[in-house]
């Protein structure tokens, strides 16, 4: 019998970190602003490396992003970051407001808190931490939250810096932004659940509402991520880093959940094989002369003028097990694949896929003679700079090891389109160490007993707080809490005379249609969406121009907005243009009664045919023309007024 993917059946199990971003004036550690910089004032390069831990150990994760041997450049800007980023001066005491929103936060999911607090340093040196570590610091342990009935327990609640902005990654360097390094973070642990997608997903939504009715959290793209650790039956966990929107929640479990049981189903083969590892990667041969040789293909071509070298690796028993597919994109192949281009190298290939990518099958049978192959043997070559292809060979030597016991245990990046690639080996305890330049913090009842009351609602007690208020519809109401607009929408709800409702569904469901169509919503900022509302509350635009005001600035086409950068914080003058643009772009200015009148005189001369066979049915053609050409110029109801009044005149006349 077939066996079906079904999470029960697979005892699928999720884990969450959530990594919530806080809205504090400050930095967790200086007095810096937290927000984004619009244009980078200096720069530094750095070159990280790993460190011993108390215990004399080097942490396997550290040694992993140690082997990649990137140059990092730091880039920074004024009022954004300052040398306690640069770590050039020692960090300040933690902030006040950051460490009172995570205490709040632990009340309310009643978490036992820490009486000390102590800050402790995180082995980081992907290049995102100046220092090469991440200060975090344990706040609570345990607690719970209720959802539907069901109780889910807490881990850990921890208060930390956020890392530096990836700004850029080129071969052998990287490129950071320091304006959001050292942002207050706070990173809630929860025990792992189970169930489907679906219903898992509710866990992720239920924690970020809770987060967000605080309001002391950070709205919009990137302000909320989560890291979830996930297993099945006979597998290893595997955490997924990175993860910023719920429907690619979804996508990102059930995608996971089938590569790990493909993974299982390899394996199973393997073992079938008696496959004997210890012998994986026992031989390997510089194969440069063979592939070298007149080549054909244009990577071996690329290795070689880049002045690189192209090595065989032998894995015996392995015959058609690197190319064998389970399930569609599973394989052992693209996992080698993924995995060396951490090492920027592009040159792999394996003997299930040969020959191909214009290596011939002269070469083929040359290499295997070389490696003293059988039948029952696999090769794997792979090309680049002599340093970077030693470090990935030994990382495709441990991965295809590793095959046989299936799911191995590691960190993966979750992609846009809900898939998963590797990242990087698992960290150990060899991790943490205490920092040395923060003292230990006393919490004292009497803190927390001024902290009690701050302590946010529930969800449903504030959507239907929000409907009531504004007269939205409890879907409405929700979907405007759950966006990263609701700051906004109050704002303009409680400063203009347009209906909450229409400001709702423009900020929602619009706007969600909008970016299902590839937009990019980033551009409307706060101060971009309060002017255009303003414009319609004034009358200077009608509400059918809005979506299209939206749209045409989301195409973030450059007469419209030279970058998104331009528009953050950016002063009202600036937006006033860049709205100005998009409406004349648009053709959205307000057209007057008069010449609203005129215009449908008109269309109503140039259509008297229609009339005289309709008559007064014509109304509704003759509205479909009076749209076409002043939609986002005049109001429709008022079109539609107005050409009924000329056309019952007309023929009564």
């Amino acid at each position: 019998m077939e066996f079906t993917l079904e999470p029960v059946s697979l005892n699928l199990k999720v884990g969450f970190e959530i990594h919530q971003q806080l809205a504090t004036k400050s930095k967790l550690f200086c007095n810096c602003s937290c927000e984004e910089a619009k244009e980078y004032d200096s720069l530094f390069v750095r070159k990280l490396r790993p460190t011993q831990s108390e215990l004399g150990a080097y942490d396997p994760a550290a040694m992993f992003e140690f082997s990649k041997m990137h140059t990092v450049e730091y880039q920074a800007a004024f009022g954004s970051s300052c040398l306690v980023e640069a770590d050039e001066e020692p960090p300040h005491d933690v902030t006040k407001e950051a460490l009172e929103t995570a205490l709040i936060f632990s009340l309310a999911l009643h978490s036992k808190i820490m009486h000390e607090i102590h800050v402790m340093r995180k082995i980081v040196i992907d290049g995102s931490n100046t220092t090469g570590f991440q200060r975090t610091m344990l706040v609570a342990s345990g607690g719970y939250l209720d959802i539907a009935g069901k109780r889910i327990g807490v881990q850990s609640i921890c208060l930390e810096e956020d890392a530096a902005k990836l700004i850029g990654d080129e071969e052998g360097a990287r490129k950071f932004g320091l304006d959001r390094l050292g942002v207050p973070l706070v990173e809630i642990a929860l025990e792992p659940v189970t169930g489907r997608p679906s219903e898992i997903m509710q866990v992720a939504l239920t924690l970020g509402r809770l987060l967000r009715a605080s309001k002391r959290v950070a709205r919009g793209l990137g302000s909320i991520r989560q890291d979830i650790n996930i297993s099945i039956q006979n597998g290893a966990v595997v955490e997924v880093k990175g993860v910023q929107q719920l429907d690619q929640l979804v996508k990102v479990i059930e995608h996971e959940m089938q590569r790990q049981y493909g993974l299982i189903v390899i394996a199973q083969k393997l073992k079938e094989k008696n496959v004997d590892i210890k012998k994986v990667g026992d031989r390997i041969e510089d194969v440069t002369d063979i592939l070298g040789n007149k080549p054909s293909s244009r990577i071996v071509k690329k290795i070689l003028e880049g002045g690189g070298v192209i090595i065989a690796i032998k894995v015996p028993g392995f015959a058609g097990m690197i190319g064998f597919e389970p399930y569609n994109d599973i394989r052992l192949g693209r996992e080698l694949g993924k995995l060396v281009k951490f090492y920027d190298i592009d040159g792999v290939f394996h003997s299930d896929e040969l020959p191909s990518y214009g290596i011939t099958e002269e070469e083929v049978a040359a290499v295997k003679q070389r490696l003293q192959m059988n039948d029952n043997d696999a090769f794997v070559i792979l090309g680049g700079p002599t340093e970077k292809v030693r470090f990935a060979s030994d990382s495709i030597i441990r991965r295809l090891k590793a095959a046989v016991d299936g799911v191995p245990a590691e960190t993966r990046a979750a992609t846009p389109e809900g898939n998963t690639v590797f990242l990087r080996p698992r960290p150990g305890v060899a991790r943490m160490y205490p920092e040395t330049d923060i003292l230990p913090i006393a919490i004292t009842d009497s803190m927390l007993v001024s902290l009690a009351d701050k302590a946010p609602r529930q969800w449903d007690e504030i959507v239907d707080s929000l409907a009531n208020k504004y007269n939205l519809n409890k879907k409405l109401a929700s979907q405007i809490f759950d966006s990263e607009y609701l700051n906004v929408f109050e704002e303009i709800a409680s400063k203009t005379e347009v209906q909450p409702t229409f400001i709702a569904s423009k900020l929602t469901e619009d706007l969600t249609s909008l970016q299902r169509q590839g937009l990019d919503a980033s551009v409307l900022t706060d101060h971009v969406i309060k002017d255009i509302f303003t414009r319609l509350d004034r009358g200077s635009i009608t509400k059918e121009s809005v979506v299209l005001i939206f749209e045409k600035l989301m195409k973030n086409e450059p007469t419209i907005v030279k970058s998104v950068n331009e528009q953050i914080n950016a002063k009202e003058d600036m937006v006033a243009k860049i709205v100005d643009a998009a409406i004349g772009a648009v053709g959205a200015f307000s057209i007057s009664d008069e010449e609203l009148s005129k215009g449908l005189d008109r269309i109503i001369s140039n259509n008297m045919a229609i009339i005289k066979e309709k008559g007064a049915n014509a109304l509704s053609t003759l509205m479909g023309r009076a749209m076409a050409e002043y939609r986002g110029r005049a109001n429709g109801q008022k079109v539609n007024a107005m050409l009924k009044d000329k056309m019952s005149k007309m023929v009564n006349k």
